[in-house]
């Protein structure tokens, strides 16, 4: 069965997200790839995180794009509302994304990578990139967005292999805007809804996510998906045998 399993913000069911601590399990439980958040510091430095503000995983209420790098170092992204203290003072830092591809480039240079562009702006996408093609994984990546405009300007400028979203999902969606997805990322939420249908039939691979029990991996499976996300990767494994 010829399906990707991808790691949610690394091994995010049992380490804190989009940290390196995560990453580096989900390499090392044999992932095919996985997925991560990127956003801009003040100084122009491609970080990871989910979100725009740390106050969830850091305890801070702190906005990314005004904090400069050297600031967004001091955040300690140990989750505590999940994990409670269980990671707390371990140095754990918000990851660079070169720290992430660095990463990933040591321990498995082959590991495809989805890139969700959280900022929409054409400097984050470049910047990105940049650093993509310097550790050689540009062509191992699938780039999401929630975000139309920022989906065409990877496919026009640099011929990115993009996953979009359903369209009312999407920001700055237009009438030709699925011409310029190479695949379609649906929520488990949305493959059991009355509109699925809608999203299966335009005919490209699905990006199922997040299937975190036996029971929404079968789905996932039965509805088709071509890869499928999970926080907890384990009944994934289980299911497809590896």
């Amino acid at each position: 069965m010829n399906i990707f399993i991808e790691g949610h913000r690394g091994y995010c069911a049992k380490y804190p997200e989009n940290t390196l601590i995560s990453y580096e399990a989900a390499i090392d439980r044999g992932v095919d790839a996985f997925e991560f958040d990127v956003w801009l510091t003040k100084d122009k430095v491609p970080v990871i995180m989910h979100d725009g503000n740390a106050a969830r995983t850091c305890g801070v209420a702190a906005v990314i794009s005004d904090m400069t790098l050297e600031e967004v170092k001091k955040l300690e992204p140990c989750y505590t509302q999940k994990f409670g203290d269980k990671y707390k003072d371990m140095g754990i830092t918000v990851p660079t994304l070169e720290e992430l591809l660095a990463l990933a480039a040591a321990k498995r240079p082959d590991i495809k990578l989805g890139v969700e562009i959280k900022e929409f702006t054409e400097e984050t996408v470049d910047l990105t990139v940049a650093l993509l093609k310097k550790y050689g994984f540009f062509d191992n990546c699938w780039f999401y967005a929630f975000n139309a405009r920022i989906i065409k300007y990877i496919k026009t400028r640099y011929n990115g292999r993009t996953m979009g979203y359903p369209d009312f999902q999407m920001q700055e969606f237009e009438a030709d805007s699925y011409s310029y997805y190479d695949e379609i990322g649906l929520s488990m939420k949305v493959l059991r809804s009355e509109v699925a249908d809608i999203y299966l039939n335009k005919g490209m691979p699905v990006h199922a996510y997040c299937a975190d029990t036996k029971e929404d991996v079968e789905f996932c499976i039965s509805k088709g998906a071509s890869l499928i996300t999970a926080n907890d990767v384990e009944p994934l494994f289980e299911i497809l045998g590896r």
